[in-house]
């Protein structure tokens, strides 16, 4: 889906899921309804809070939203999928793989990082002991895991849609990328639903 600029007025692209991503955000809930879910947040942008509806659902709670893990250009007036303004090698791409995110709207990657860490130490500190979803975007991931993993660039690998990446804190504070990723639920739930 592209929501070119001007297209939403003005006012900050907030553009809701395409029909696939409908589908796999309906993939996700069936792949993690087995497992224990203690809380499913959301960044407040609208395609996140619709991947994490279903999850919810799944598990009989309601969506927190959590303004903290909102992506660096949420205040942009334009939303273009990452491959599509790779592969039309857009400015904004390489503004955006070159950190000046505020180029088009962005936070700069500073407050960015500050903000992330922020509030992935706080979603840990309220929910100790417990298993949250947290719903969010391709950036955020990036910084959450690379603070973890000690890796200096920010955007440093590419989340695929829907992809589940588990983190593990312990009581101590020692955290660890448990998994990075992950995809296998989509293809595993999709062969489920055409049995």
């Amino acid at each position: 889906m592209r929501i070119g600029s001007g297209e939403s007025g003005g006012r900050p692209a907030d553009p809701p899921l395409t029909p696939r991503g409908i589908q796999q955000a309906e993939q996700l809930a069936d792949w993690l309804a087995h497992e224990r879910v203690d809380a499913v947040l959301s960044s407040p942008q609208r395609r996140a809070r619709e991947t994490a509806a279903p999850v919810a659902r799944a598990h009989g709670i309601e969506v927190e939203i959590v303004k903290g893990i909102v992506e660096y250009d949420v205040q942009a007036d334009h939303y273009i999928p990452v491959e599509e303004m790779k592969a039309n090698r857009d400015p904004r791409w390489f503004a955006m793989i070159e950190g000046r995110w505020t180029d088009f709207g962005g936070d700069s990657p500073d407050d960015f990082r500050e903000r992330v860490v922020q509030s992935i130490d706080e979603i840990i500190g309220r929910f100790a002991g417990r298993r949250v979803v947290a719903v969010c975007h391709g950036g955020v991931i990036n910084v959450a895991l690379a603070t973890i993993l000690g890796i200096d660039r920010l955007l440093w690998f590419d989340p695929h849609y829907t992809s589940v990446s588990r983190v593990v804190a312990s009581r101590d504070g020692v955290r660890s990328v448990e998994s990075l990723n992950e995809r296998a639920h989509l293809e595993a739930t999709r062969a489920r639903r055409r049995s």
